[in-house]
């Protein structure tokens, strides 16, 4: 099991990997969605691990959305790849 101090450093880790991936989104003339969206979701992800030991239902509850909507990004940038290559 993750101790406290590691779940806080983790945490950290994954909400600057998501405020990285926002300011990517503003400030790039050219978005790559694969970066953008896989940023989004290994920061949700980090956050989510760092909630198992220090929970909040709230946070939880908008990380799920957040991994949904960034796995949603991933799925959309692949289909638009892959017609791309056709």
């Amino acid at each position: 099991m993750i101790d406290g101090f590691s779940a806080n450093v983790i945490g950290i880790l994954g909400s600057i990997l998501i405020v990285c991936a926002y300011a990517y989104n503003v400030y790039a003339k050219e978005v790559n969605a694969f970066l953008y969206n896989g940023s989004n979701l290994a920061g949700a992800l980090l956050l989510t691990i760092s909630l198992m030991v220090h929970f909040n239902l709230a946070s939880f509850l908008l990380e799920i959305v957040w991994i949904t909507i960034a796995i949603g990004g991933l799925w959309k940038a692949y289909r638009n790849h892959t017609r791309q290559k056709s």
